[in-house]
């Protein structure tokens, strides 16, 4: 094993993701602002791709960590990340789904993912509880993370 600290090596990990995600975004907004020249990639905008690529490395950490084998981690897609994606309000303003099943949306993070970075990128009223719940979702995915790798170093 690497002499570092377990935290540190999960900090790598999760940052390496962070890295790979705001990449993607910015091939993505690149393109998004040669559609749309009118989007607003303001600070607002940039905190919350932060804390979205932050929030779901994290996440993919605590997966891998998780998991005990490759088909897990295809599990986790299947049944976690793949309903999210469609589900989590990114292709559909959610004031289009029906009260029950909106209750249930807005427990996926994605969910105010979208929120935020919809409402930023259309200079909209920003909605910050979005904001609080990502950073929950965050906390709460960085320490099961943490719990995660101190239990198998033991």
């Amino acid at each position: 094993m690497a002499p570092i600290g377990l935290s540190s090596l999960l900090m790598g990990k999760a940052l390496i993701g962070v890295f790979r995600g705001v990449l993607s975004s910015v091939a993505f907004l690149i393109l998004a602002l040669l559609i749309a020249p009118s989007m607003h990639v303001s600070p607002m905008f940039l905190l919350g791709l932060l804390l979205t690529c932050l929030t779901f490395s994290f996440l993919g950490v605590l997966a891998a960590l998780l998991a005990r084998s490759h088909e897990d981690m295809g599990t986790f897609g299947s049944i976690i990340l793949l309903p999210m994606t469609f589900l989590g309000g990114t292709f559909f303003s959610l004031s289009q789904v029906p009260l029950g099943l909106k209750y249930l949306l807005y427990l996926l993070p994605l969910t105010h993912a979208s929120l935020w970075l919809r409402a930023a990128a259309l200079n909209q009223s920003l909605p910050w509880t979005s904001l609080l719940v990502l950073l929950i979702f965050f906390a709460a995915f960085m320490a099961g993370s943490m719990a995660a790798v101190k239990r198998m170093s033991i």
